[in-house]
């Protein structure tokens, strides 16, 4: 088959039954059935390639995880049923008690209180470094050190992580590296290519991109994959068939709806940047971008996500919000709707505000995930609530 993106994200799929659909069908089915004792035997015995249950396998997954594999040039992967779910389940299946990871301070709220509230009943902790503190990253790690973890670009503050230099850093203390590469989607970005042992998406956002579904993956080693898969196999975070069927079909439109949001993006942040009422912009392939030449050269295009610093603290905020009138305010992103959050106000509200500052959250922050429609509809919306 052709190496292609685009060819893998539409061509990759199951084979046809006897009816000889063109389009893979759905495959709404708990469990399977064996053709006899012995047949039912060497399959649990995984002696034979076979879907036993819908827990461990289904036709509709195995093509979406397919998918995801070659789209980032991974060995394997499993599918779960949300973002989270893979990011626990790969840190359950491959951490013991006493082990320890070293992540970067930036990381998703629900991650956060994972590694802070959940894995340390387990004796499992986690040293943090913060974004402009990577020159701290080797102090951090510790003889139990197993894993380094990071998402770039960051959520919500958009910041990038220089995965070349995390990979070498890995692979110098023998330490796993995890990349959370949401944000940018395999289209964009390809974190193993850097060094990256296991790479995990949330599904729920562009990979689906019309705010339809919850589902998670994980992809990566082989050999890592398997402890992840048994560690799931039991544990039951499966994705189901019909989200992994709609998933599955939203990657064959995944290049061309990226390069929309993408060209959508950076409009909206040549926009902002030049607005009186914006005091700063974070979007990766602005020339502004702190880490604007690291983005280039680990990301084909910038991605959807714009972070903007409206004048006039949380108030101006909640102001802003109270404002728009075409874009929607919730909590997804990844979307064919532009999607505006105010960090400070909502999602991180419970957070001091020197705890907020440390993951670059001021108080005007505003997370915009810019979708799909005429750029200047979305563009004259922002202006209109900025004013």
């Amino acid at each position: 088959m052709s190496q292609h993106f685009e060819t893998q994200a539409i061509r990759t799929q199951t084979e046809r039954t006897q009816f000889s659909e063109h389009s893979t069908p759905l495959y709404l089915t708990s469990s399977f059935v064996f053709d006899d004792a012995e047949d039912m035997r060497a399959s649990f015995a995984e002696e034979k390639e076979k879907n036993l249950y819908s827990r461990f396998s289904n036709p509709n997954t195995t093509e979406f995880v397919n998918k995801m594999v070659a789209m980032e040039g991974a060995e394997a992967g499993y599918a779960f049923a949300t973002g989270m779910a893979a990011v626990f389940s790969t840190f359950g299946a491959l951490l013991n008690t006493g082990d320890h990871i070293v992540s970067c301070r930036s990381v998703f709220g629900s991650t956060h209180t994972l590694f802070t509230k959940y894995l340390p009943k387990w004796n499992i902790e986690t040293s943090y470094f913060k974004i402009n503190e990577v020159a701290k990253i080797e102090s951090l790690i510790q003889p139990n050190t197993k894993i380094l973890y990071a998402e770039t670009p960051t959520n919500p503050a958009v910041d990038i992580l220089d995965l070349e230099l995390l990979g070498n850093i890995a692979k110098k203390h023998n330490l796993l590296l995890v990349i959370d590469n949401c944000f940018a989607t395999p289209y964009l970005q390809n974190p193993i290519k850097f060094g990256a042992d296991l790479v995990i998406h949330s599904a729920t956002k562009l990979i689906d991109g019309q705010g339809r579904v919850l589902g998670g993956v994980t992809v990566g080693k082989e050999e890592l994959i398997r402890e992840i898969y048994l560690f799931s196999r039991n544990t039951g975070p499966a994705m189901s068939p019909f989200n992994a069927w709609v998933l599955s079909k939203s990657l064959e439109t995944l290049a061309i709806r990226v390069e929309k949001h993408c060209e959508n993006a950076f409009k909206v942040a040549q926009f902002l940047e030049e607005h009186p009422k914006v005091n700063l912009v974070k979007y990766p392939f602005l020339t502004s971008h702190p880490q604007y030449e690291i983005a280039k050269k680990q990301m084909r295009l910038g991605g959807n996500i714009v972070a903007f610093e409206v004048k006039g603290g949380i108030e101006a905020g909640r102001n802003f919000l109270n404002s728009i009138k075409l874009c929607s305010l919730t909590a997804n992103l990844g979307d064919t709707r532009t999607i505006v959050t105010h960090p400070a106000s909502t999602t991180h509200s419970k957070l001091s505000e020197a705890d907020r500052l440390e993951v670059g959250i001021t108080d005007g922050l505003v997370r915009c995930s810019v979708g799909l429609e005429n750029v200047e509809d979305v563009i004259n919306d922002l202006k209109q609530a900025l004013g």
